[in-house]
């Protein structure tokens, strides 16, 4: 479905997205540690506070390293010369599609 040209393009845009999301990984790291849950030095407002915020920074980590999973699946199909083509049904993923996001493996009828 790509030339070689459009295919080195595609790579290094994968490959940027996944060095982000790493590097967002790895200093967004800290804010997932364990809440401590010391009253002596916080308020149970402020506990509360922490393990939200606790628990929204590891579902980002989570979604970071599931997008990073999709790039790599993506760079799989690249090289196997299946990019571009639904992973559900074999048919041509829109271009526009792949523009807004590189690593989607379905055509919009099988992202739903």
């Amino acid at each position: 479905m790509t030339d070689k040209a459009q295919d080195k393009e595609i790579r290094n845009t994968l490959l940027t997205k996944k060095q982000e999301l790493a590097d967002l990984l790895h200093h967004s790291a800290d804010d997932a540690a364990p809440v401590e849950l010391d009253q002596t030095q916080q308020g149970r407002l402020s506990r509360m506070d922490a393990l939200q915020q606790q628990a929204m920074a590891a579902e980002t980590q989570r979604r970071r390293q599931r997008d990073m999973q999709l790039i790599d699946a993506a760079l799989k199909r690249l090289d196997e010369g299946e990019y571009g083509y639904c992973v559900n049904c074999g048919e041509a993923i829109e271009p526009e599609r792949l523009a807004l996001d590189p690593a989607t493996p379905f055509c919009i009828a099988h992202a739903r």
